[in-house]
């Protein structure tokens, strides 16, 4: 039997998290504010705590990590790299599959790499309480626990589909001191005026950042900021420390990636697990690395490369990204979280670069990959690493049809037992298929004609 778990020291872990923005052949476009020019440092200092804004505009290629840090992350981490030899004997692929297990923390994903370092930066900058906004609740619960370990008030505008969808994520929240409310609410001027125009609205990410925004910004205290779980540079870069452990995990039996894949929705637990080994293909490295998204949602598959503002109610500064417009309200179906308008700047400008190569998937097809995955491997995928699973599976049969021994390495981004009414959903038939039509897309993209327009810059060796 191959070995199918591989396992670093407490000593082993990663001391200093990796900053892709060192070393992308073209840099980033800056954030704009609403006069166009470039947004400056304490322009975020409402929201965001300057520890953590030196973060986001930093081109430090390596930032350490402190070791309060450390020491709650060692509950557990380093994560293990385990192989998928039961799936590989189904598929009977002569490819190697490796995945990163991140639903060994104790929210059941990725997210606590970043939660529990933002917070930590907020308490040390005399912070006391955080907002934050949750599509499919990994991200709020994820915030809930930092922020009880920690010793920070957290609230979370959860989407309001998901927060229907999935009760007990408001549960996991509500168990770690948080105050979870369904979104748009009636709590902010940005809820209000949605429910005004559309009382029956599943919700929106973007709506949910309006609301989390608003609600930090507005606390007369001044101490009360606004917390991230996706798309910005600091949030990527304390989830490299899952590509980081995977790259020493590799390295211990002696193997090195052909593939990289990872869901997407912001971008965060991609850039976690393939960022270190973007690096390496900068360099030269022979590696295809491919985020995947649900076809519902085609952000980086059918988007354009814009300004466009992160939220509803355009408070944000314009990032430079592929957008469907701030305006996007996602269909309410369950292809779990992945339901953001926009993707990370960093991940869009690799996708620019020709550094990665995105992918989508129907709901239907991950869900099944996502069944095969729990009858051969035994673990319950979140919805969202169902996407992953559609491409890892692909790929697999790819190595078969060609004879070739690839190494496949993927995050396992989070389980799905808080999600089991989706899969009772798809296995009671009642889930379908949707693909965003190209007249709905056209529809949210005309709120952007007005912005200042974005240059698809990129050094072309890819």
């Amino acid at each position: 039997m191959e070995k199918v778990k591989i396992l670093l020291d407490e000593s082993d872990i990663p001391r200093q998290w990796y900053n892709l923005a060192a070393d992308l052949p073209t840099p980033l476009l800056p954030p704009l504010g609403p006069d166009g020019n470039p947004v400056s440092p304490d322009m975020l200092a409402p929201v965001f705590p300057m520890n953590l804004i030196e973060q986001e505009v930093s081109a430090e290629r390596w930032i350490d990590i402190p070791e309060e840090i450390l020491n709650i992350l060692y509950r557990w981490r380093p994560a293990p790299l385990r192989r998928a030899v039961y799936l590989e004997q189904h598929l009977d692929t002569p490819a190697r599959i490796y995945f990163k297990d991140e639903s060994m923390s104790p929210p059941g994903s990725h997210k606590p790499n970043t939660a529990v370092a933002q917070a930590w930066y907020n308490k040390q900058f005399g912070i006391e309480k955080l907002t934050t906004e949750t599509g499919a609740g990994q991200w709020g619960s994820a915030l809930a626990f930092a922020c009880q370990l920690i010793g920070l008030e957290c609230k979370v505008f959860m989407v309001r589909i998901s927060f229907d969808q999935k009760p007990f994520r408001k549960v996991m929240m509500q168990v770690w001191g948080a105050n979870c409310i369904a979104s748009p609410s009636s709590e902010t001027n940005a809820g209000r005026k949605v429910l005004e125009e559309m009382p029956d609205t599943p919700g929106s990410l973007g709506i949910a950042i309006s609301e989390a925004i608003e609600a930090a910004v507005t606390d007369p205290t001044g101490k009360t900021r606004y917390s991230l779980g996706s798309v910005l540079n600091h949030v990527l870069l304390h989830q490299t420390i899952i590509g980081l452990e995977a790259k020493k995990q590799l390295k211990k039996i002696g193997e090195k990636p052909d593939i990289i894949i990872g869901c997407a929705g912001g971008g965060s637990n991609f850039a976690g697990l393939s960022f270190p080994f973007v690096a390496d293909k900068i360099n030269g490295a022979d590696i295809t690395i491919i985020p995947v998204e649900p076809t519902a949602c085609p952000t980086m598959t059918r988007a354009p490369f814009v300004y466009d503002f992160g939220d509803t109610a355009c408070t944000t500064p314009l990032l430079a990204m592929h957008s469907l417009g701030h305006a996007f309200v996602p269909p309410p179906i369950h292809a779990g979280g992945l339901r953001y308008h926009g993707m990370a700047p960093l991940v869009c400008q690799a996708i620019v670069e020709g550094l990665l190569e995105p992918r989508s998937y129907h709901q239907l097809e991950s869900y099944n990959a996502a069944i095969t995955w729990a009858r051969t491997e035994g673990f319950i995928a979140a919805p969202e690493t169902s996407q992953a699973l559609a491409a890892v599976i692909d790929e697999a049969k790819k190595a078969k049809e060609e004879g070739k021994e690839k190494v496949i390495l993927f995050n396992y981004s989070g389980h799905g037992l808080m999600d089991l009414s989706g899969y009772d959903a798809f296995l009671s038939g009642k889930l379908v298929d949707y693909e965003l039509p190209d007249k709905e897309l056209q529809k949210y993209l005309k709120d952007l004609e007005n912005l200042p327009k974005a240059e698809m810059r990129k050094s072309g060796k890819w």
